[in-house]
């Protein structure tokens, strides 16, 4: 829970996580398409890392050792393809310090990517003698004199400091996983596998902790040091109780905090994010960090004493010297820094015959001897840390027996330094002149001496203190009662130049210093002197968070966005401070970061505010205020956003017009979606139809419309939308409004057919009731065929009659009718039309249905299916009636409503497990057929299928898993309807550490750590609603690999033979089978021989025991698993021997002669590889004694050479070239030689270089 998201990569060994809770459309966190590959390399040669990432925005890349950073950039080339997405890192010249890890890290505001890959430096021992032969000799002398230094001032180890296990845990229960491997070998944890299981577990206890206090944790951020040296890290949490407390803890103990910065450890809470802040940084700070909520730990991190910057314990210390002597600056700090840089007049030093740097051996004291010190040596030295920094005055006087005499090429020198660094006499004297020391600038506090200030009556306005914002001017003036010449500006005693960005004003006796756009570093004390008279002041400058002018521009246009969509709002900033962010809309402070309304967030150097969805509310002034020490900013915006019109404001007001129409009057709408109304949409519909049609338009400046096109006698419905520039709006609709009809006569009947035949169709209708029914002039007649909308008229003037026979039909088409009343004020409303008819000759009644069947049944519907009639039962079926009665009725029921076109029909919607008769019957033109009917009841229930086991031979009735392991076992059967499954264990219920699952006929068992209580007879019984059962048995057998047997008791039942018995395995006494294997070894024979292999007994006896011979015993205990550790015979089993005296009298015989001059039995073949690959040239030579083997390329011999080496195994003689380079193409020879003789084989290696 408290772990940020982590996604699935494209490439494996990548590590992506998310940063923010949901990504904005069109952005997405880094990923790489192409990741960095380990490399193997011999040294002096250079590495390349490519890596290639992709994300919106386009994510920033950086690399790092885990042995340091890569700041030099002689050794380390990172670069970028331009406009690409290819980063490189070249390492130039391996050495075998070079060997490490190497990490690559895409990230943007979204999330970040890592992934590393190993360097592997192949170290080569000529190359290292070769070099050191060309250092020269002093060199080495003097390495050699600070290495015995180094030992005898070697101070002793910082005792490590004791850290407690369970906070280790807590740090890697909310570390991210990319550094478990880090904290692991820190902390000395090597059950990796271990460590992740247990972790596991940890996690589930404390989120059931942390549940009854908080509701969610996010964003966490671990320990990180500012460029300030401020430690900070900071969480998200959504607590249950806004009072609940917060505790910081520091290696087990509880830290106070407050709320500001004037403590060491203070909180700062902006909405749900808790900010921690450690300043004043010292090495005792490191240590690993907690908080907690009440009792509960909810997050860990470490601070490394690494990452503590160091600071000056004993600063810098004024120094004087004589000319030409030596000057030594010594300044200690808290802790050793590598970085740490001398500078002179804040330029930097680089050590040379001048400048002598050193460093303690325990890195703290950091030493500077200047040598033969001139008094343009004369200046502000500084040792700076990066973070801090240490200044003193170096002070050179003159040798007491130069007294005041200096040259005249040293005081010119002086005077051209004094343009140059700022060090002419505040005097004012003209070069080349020779002043003493003692009346130059006085170094150390920062003031003059007291003959440069003089009376203070010369200046009628001295030089006041100025505070300024940075970046704007600031002006320093002064006004002298008398001109005492031009004058000269110093800041912090360094003289002003115009190349320092200054502006020098004299307006009469009035002096000014002009600083267009201050910057921080111009803060300092300023000092105007003119002749001998000096005035000083402050200026200070205040550095409050700047925003980009090209933000501030883009902010003073409304941002105007369309509804719906999310809305991004990203102000960078700069500060040299910490800074916090509050965003206000419309006054009103906003703080949140649901995931529906607006997200507020602060990163390095900007701050975001982001609406997921924008809507019509979210319109307003929108303000971010920027508050550090330093003073603050604010930023405004003003958010439109645009959508369509809300709908008119009603009631929308219907009135009859009485012949003119309908008038239609509304109001404009509340919200017209942040555009003008253009016009208003009209559009009516007629009652009891679907179509809205439209009725015209209406200006936007009169909400009122007449619609002329009705039809009176009619209902009808209207609606308004209001239409801008991004469309219509929602519509406002009016109630059906009936406008007032004319007096015309009413519908007739539906035309009933009285005969029809392929000749004519006999009609016959009744009158119309009602208004404008009484003077019925005639009526009309209309026909359509079937499935058409167009009705064609039959008589063209009205027939008085109500009775009509159409003809002009053509045969076999079916048509229908309606008639229409026509009264003296028009035609009234047609009438309802009549049924569809054929126009044939009647037809004869379908014969019955065929092979009537029940195909399927459910328990809430019945399928049948069956066949046509037999035409000569009568005509053709046109459609069939689908009828059932129930068991307890005597009336048949439809199913349907009208005729069922096809053979198979499905009835629904009925009661389960009830019984019900079954008939059909054909239909056609001519009337309903026979009905069939099925002789049995019928039951709506499902078609039973018996329980049974999906077992076949590749089913397993016996399984053996070893202890720890997961058991599962899936079991296929089929039924119906769904069986009962029941587990069971040799007979008994399943244990609840078994966990069963059932679906769609599979049911299955899962243990997920087995343990030996596990083994037995498990059963799975499928128990149908009808009683009906199935079993399907199995075996578990759980087993882990045997426990040693006891000790081995040796004792001699028969001469020559020895009994060994001993104690049974442990696990033999709990039933688990197993047998022994026993293992001898003798004094004549060295190794172990396994004397039985299955010996199911505890004892075992060794026949052909010789005298004299010690016999050591070893029994192993085995099953199917494995095998037991040994169990040994403490003391070896010996029986004396007896010697007899015997004499020996040995066989004269002449040894063969086996001289052999050396001869090749396999020569060496030819080789052409690619460069880079492993070449081994083998042969396999004889020759007695045994030959010598040397090697050759070209000729020369490759005795020592470090590119190459030579096995030689029982006469297999190899040359091995681990990578195979052009320089080594050429004729190889093999030299075999003895003292019989030699003899030679030679090949060619070919390397191909690869192709460009």
């Amino acid at each position: 829970m408290a772990e940020k998201p982590w996604k699935k990569s494209s490439l494996p060994g990548v590590s992506v996580r998310q940063l923010v809770e949901e990504v904005p459309e069109g952005g997405s966190t880094p990923d790489f398409e192409q990741k960095p590959i380990t490399l193997a390399l011999q040294e002096g040669k250079n590495a390349i890392f490519r890596a290639v990432v992709r994300g919106e925005p386009r994510p920033e890349v950086c690399w790092q050792s885990t042995k340091g950073d890569l700041s030099n950039s002689s050794k380390y080339q990172i670069s970028c393809a331009p406009g690409g997405r290819e980063h490189v890192l070249q390492i130039n010249k391996l050495t075998g310090e070079d060997t490490d890890l190497y990490r690559c890290t895409a990230v943007n505001v979204y999330g970040e990517a890592t992934c590393s890959a190993r360097l592997t430096v192949i170290e080569v021992g000529f190359r290292k003698k070769r070099k050191r032969q060309k250092e020269p000799q002093e060199d080495l002398r003097k390495e050699l004199m600070d290495f015995r230094n180094l030992l005898k001032k070697r101070a002793p180890p910082a005792p490590k400091k004791k850290v407690d296990l369970e906070q280790v845990w807590q740090l890697l229960m909310t570390a991210d996983r990319k550094d478990y491997e880090q904290i692991c070998l820190k902390y000395g944890i090597v059950d990796y596998r271990g460590m992740l299981r247990k972790l596991q577990e940890m996690k589930k206890e404390q989120e059931d902790k942390m549940a009854q206090y908080i509701n969610a944790i996010s964003n966490l951020r671990h320990i990180r040091v500012t460029k300030e040296g401020v430690a900070t890290f900071d969480l998200e949490l959504d607590l249950k109780d806004s009072g609940s407390k917060i505790y910081l803890y520091k290696d087990g103990e509880m830290v106070p905090y407050g709320f500001d910065n004037l403590t060491k450890h203070c909180l700062r809470r902006l909405g749900k994010r808790y900010h921690f802040q450690i300043r004043d940084l010292r090495p005792e700070d490191s240590g690993i960090y907690q908080v907690k909520v009440e009792d509960t730990v909810v997050f860990s991190t470490e601070l490394e004493a690494s990452a503590i910057p160091a600071r000056v314990v004993v600063p810098l210390a004024e120094t004087r010297c004589e000319e030409q002597g030596d000057a030594v600056f010594e300044c200690t700090l808290s802790n050793p820094c590598p970085s740490a840089a001398w500078q002179f007049r804040r330029r930097p030093l680089q050590p040379s015959d001048k400048y002598e740097v050193s460093v303690s051996p325990d890195g703290l004291t950091h030493r500077l001897v200047v040598r033969g010190a001139r008094f343009s040596d004369m200046g502000v030295y500084s040792l700076g840390t990066g973070f801090h920094d240490s200044s003193a005055w170096l002070v050179v006087e003159a040798g007491k027996d130069k007294g005041l005499q200096t040259t005249s090429a040293d005081s010119q020198l002086q005077g051209r330094r004094g343009g140059k660094e700022g060090r002419l006499d505040v005097h004012g004297k003209g070069r080349g002149t020779t002043q003493s020391p003692t009346s130059r600038y006085k170094p150390g506090t920062g003031s003059f001496p007291t003959e440069a200030r003089g009376p203070t009556g010369h200046f009628s306005q001295r030089l006041a203190d100025t505070e300024v914002q940075r970046g704007e001017t600031a002006t320093l003036s002064c006004t002298l009662t008398s001109d005492l010449g031009p004058g000269a500006w110093f800041k912090d005693g360094v003289e002003l130049t115009t190349q320092d960005g200054v502006v020098f004003e004299q307006e009469g006796l009035v002096h000014r210093l002009l600083i267009a756009h201050v910057q921080g570093t111009q803060a300092g004390r300023y000092t105007f002197v003119a002749g001998n008279r000096q005035s000083e002041a402050t200026l200070t400058v205040h550095d409050p968070p700047t925003i980009a002018p090209g933000a501030m521009e883009t902010l003073r246009e409304p941002l105007v966005v369309k509804a719906g969509k999310p809305v991004t709002v990203r102000i960078p900033f700069q500060s040299c401070l910490p800074v916090q962010a509050a965003w206000s809309k419309d006054g009103a402070e906003l703080v949140g970061s649901g995931s529906r309304g607006a997200q507020v967030a602060l990163g390095d150097g900007y701050t975001r505010l982001c609406l997921p969805s924008a809507g019509r509310k979210d319109c307003g002034q929108y303000s971010v205020t920027l508050r550090s020490e330093g003073g603050s900013v604010r930023a405004e915006l003003t958010l439109q956003v645009i959508d369509k019109p809300e709908p008119p404001q009603g009631p929308l007001e219907a009135q009859d017009g009485h012949g003119a129409g309908v008038c239609l009057r509304w109001r404009p709408p509340r919200d017209d979606g942040g555009r003008a109304v253009e016009r208003y949409v009209v559009e009516r519909r007629q009652a009891g139809r679907s179509t809205w049609l439209k009725a015209g338009e209406a200006p936007a400046h009169g909400p009122a419309f007449t619609d002329a096109h009705v039809e009176p006698g009619r209902k009808y419905a209207f609606r308004v939308r209001a239409v801008t520039s991004e469309g219509a709006g929602e519509a406002l609709e009016s109630e059906e409004v009936l406008v007032a009809p004319e007096a015309l006569p009413g519908a007739p009947s539906a035309p009933a057919v009285l005969s029809a035949s392929s000749q004519g169709i006999t009609l016959a209708w009744t009158a119309p009731r009602g208004p404008g029914s009484a003077h019925i002039l005639g009526y009309l007649i209309e026909r359509r065929k079937k499935g058409s909308n167009t009705w064609t008229a039959v008589n063209d003037r009205p027939v008085p009659e109500r009775r009509w026979t159409v003809v002009d039909l053509r045969q076999g088409c079916q048509y229908e009718f309606r008639v229409t009343a026509v009264a003296p004020s028009g035609p009234g409303e047609p009438g309802p039309p009549s049924d569809a008819v054929f126009a044939r000759d009647p037809m004869r009644p379908p014969g019955p249905v065929r092979n009537l069947q029940v195909t399927d049944t459910s328990s809430t519907s019945i399928t049948l299916s069956w066949a046509g009639p037999d035409t000569q039962d009568g005509d053709e079926a046109q459609g069939y009636v689908v009828e059932l009665c129930s068991a307890d009725s005597l009336q048949w029921s439809p199913c349907h409503t009208g005729t069922v076109p096809a053979t198979t029909y499905t009835a629904k919607g009925l009661r389960p497990q009830e019984g019900y008769f079954v008939r059909v019957t054909a239909v056609n033109e001519g009337g309903h057929g026979q009905p069939t009917a099925l002789d049995t009841l019928v039951h709506a229930m499902p078609t039973t299928v018996c329980p049974r086991f999906l077992v076949d031979s590749r089913t397993k009735d016996s399984l053996l898993v070893k202890a720890g392991d997961t058991i599962s076992v899936p079991v296929s059967f089929e039924a119906a309807p769904m069986p009962k499954v029941t587990w069971l264990k040799d007979g008994l219920p399943l244990p609840k550490r078994g966990v069963t699952t059932t679906k769609d006929g599979l049911t299955q068992l899962l243990i997920p750590v087995a343990s030996l209580s596990d083994s037995g007879l498990y059963t799975v019984v499928l128990t149908s609603p009808q009683g009906k059962e199935a079993a399907h048995s199995f075996r578990i057998r759980v087993a882990a690999c045997p426990q040693p047997p006891g000790p081995i008791r040796l004792q001699e039942n028969v001469p020559g033979t020895v009994t060994a018995e001993w104690e049974p395995s442990p696990d033999e006494a709990r039933g688990v089978p197993l047998h022994y294997a026993v293992q001898t070894r003798s004094s004549a024979n060295g190794p172990w021989r396994e004397a039985a292999g299955r010996v199911h007994t505890n004892r075992f006896t060794l026949l052909g025991v010789l005298p004299g011979h010690e016999y050591h015993f070893r029994v192993v205990a085995k099953n199917e698993l494995g095998a037991s550790s040994p169990s040994d015979t403490g003391q070896p089993w010996c029986i004396p021997r007896q010697r007899d005296r015997f004499t020996v009298k040995a066989p004269r015989y002449r040894e063969p002669d086996l001289s052999q001059k050396p001869r090749f039995l396999v020569g060496l073949r030819a080789h052409l590889l690619p460069q880079g690959c492993e070449c081994r040239m083998s042969c396999a030579v004889q020759g007695s004694p045994r030959p010598r083997v040397t090697w050759f390329k070209n000729d020369q011999s490759l005795e020592g050479s470090p590119a190459a080496y030579s096995t030689d195994l029982l006469g297999v003689c190899s040359l091995v070239i681990p990578s195979v380079s052009p320089e080594d193409s050429g004729e190889y020879k093999a030299v075999a030689e003895n003292t019989l003789g030699q003899a030679v084989s030679t090949a060619t290696l070919i390397v191909i270089e690869p192709s460009s």
